[in-house]
């Protein structure tokens, strides 16, 4: 009789196994809105991210910020605004009270509808963000990715998505999402713009110096800080025993607490910003900040025809430096690479003779005088044309030629300097270059070599 039962049920088609019963919350996170949302975040924040590629590509310090920045102010308002949508959506179905009557209790049913749009939320930031260190991961000139960062910013942002679901359940108004957005936009901008106090860390966005880098703690604290008061939000309104919401709020004000007391102390300089990478084969040398060590070939390539006139010339600067403040008593700036996008982008040097003229310029001095002796300013831009000449010198000197009798008395005077000196001998310029470099501070006219 068992083995007739087998024959039937094989011959039916029926399976001698039960089906698999899928989980509830694959139907919502496989169609309707939450993977449109996910298309969403991923599209504004590579958009906004390749509209100002050029300043951040090549520096992971600034493709942090740069990624950071998007994903607060954009990818925040955008997360608020789904999450209110989605929480709306019963009621614009006129489903609620059926769903008030289901056996599933009702912070099941809020985290149902709201997890796969938060999952999704930070799948579409966790795609831009792996696009963005892509960009710069083939053009980056030295340091390494930052991390802890992007990961306090997707947790941040499923935060905002819960926190959105929340408000749509509440508030009976179609308007509610786009309003919550805007002024999740207006507080994070404010906040973290605007105001310096201490109460600005407890913002998720602060806005930060790309020479420094979060303390350890940092993200998890922020963490700590918006998960807890997302997590109270959550069951104060669907919890049975609403005085839960207690301990997640308590946990909020501790971080919040530690937010506040560390202030500024939250981030320090990076390591890397102290230290320089040097080629010691040029006169003078040529050292670069740690963070964009992979420029070093570049630099000492541009200065190669300005270091090579150099050789065996005395008095000169020991080295050209790249570290905070100052330079040395010996020593003399690099011309600025930071901010990205201007000297240098996309790990290259925009334009290597207008760099190179940069560095002879620092390298001559005087740029603290108000004003300098007319033969001082002769030698000078003799020196100039020698060394590195402005790539827009010709302009200047056609400019100066259609001036008056005075300037184009003064061209006249210059451009004889600059014959005398490329007519000397080696020996002769170097001699005369090495008097000229040991009155490179000097504003007056006395000491000065003439020409």
């Amino acid at each position: 009789m068992t083995l007739l039962t087998e024959r039937t049920s094989e011959e039916r088609g029926a399976s001698p196994h039960p089906p698999l019963t899928r989980h509830p919350l694959r139907a919502e996170a496989v169609r309707g809105f939450a993977p449109w949302a996910g298309v969403a975040m991923t599209l504004t924040l590579v958009v906004a991210l390749a509209a100002g590629s050029e300043q951040w590509q090549g520096g992971w310090a600034e493709t942090r910020d740069h990624v950071h920045t998007a994903a607060m102010l954009l990818g925040v308002p955008l997360a608020l605004a789904a999450g209110c949508w989605q929480g709306g959506r019963e009621r614009r179905r006129g489903t609620g009270e059926l769903l008030g009557t289901a056996v599933r209790g009702r912070t099941t049913v809020l985290l149902g509808s709201a997890l796969p749009v938060a999952l999704w939320l930070v799948a579409g930031y966790a795609v831009a963000t792996a696009l963005a260190l892509l960009a710069t991961w083939y053009c980056a000139m030295g340091g390494r990715p930052h991390l802890g960062t992007p990961l306090a910013d997707a947790a941040v942002l499923a935060c905002a998505a819960l926190t959105g679901q929340v408000v749509g359940r509440l508030v009976a108004w179609r308007l509610a999402a786009p309003l919550l957005a805007a002024a999740g936009y207006v507080v994070l901008g404010v906040v973290g713009y605007e105001h310096r106090g201490s109460v600005r860390h407890l913002s998720p966005f602060v806005d930060a110096l790309s020479t420094s880098i979060p303390v350890w703690w940092q993200p998890l604290t922020t963490v700590a800080w918006t998960g807890g008061l997302t997590a109270a939000a959550v069951l104060a309104y669907a919890a049975r025993r609403r005085t839960v919401a207690l301990l997640p709020l308590v946990a909020a004000a501790a971080a919040g607490t530690l937010l506040v007391h560390t202030g500024d102390g939250l981030w320090h300089t990076d390591p890397l910003t102290r230290r320089q990478v040097c080629d010691t084969s040029t006169t003078p040398q040529i050292c670069v900040n740690a963070r964009y060590k992979g420029l070093l070939p570049q630099i000492t390539e541009a200065l190669s025809g300005m270091t090579g006139r150099l050789e065996g010339v005395e008095n000169l600067p020991v080295r050209f430096e790249d570290l905070p403040g100052r330079p040395g008593p010996d020593e003399v700036e690099l011309p600025m690479i930071t901010p990205i996008g201007w000297s240098v982008v996309r790990g290259r040097l925009a334009d290597p003779e207008e760099y190179a003229w940069a560095a002879g310029m620092a390298l001559q001095g005087r740029g603290d005088c108000d004003e300098v002796a007319p033969r001082v300013a002769a030698a000078d831009d003799a020196v100039e044309y020698y060394l590195a000449p402005s790539p827009l010198r010709r302009q200047f000197d056609e400019q100066y030629a259609r001036g008056s009798a005075a300037e184009r008395a003064e061209l006249r005077e210059r451009i004889a300097a600059r014959e005398r000196l490329a007519s000397m001998g080696e020996e002769e310029r170097r001699a005369w270059l090495s008097a000229y470099f040991a009155t490179r501070n000097e504003c007056g006219r006395n000491g000065v070599p003439a020409l």
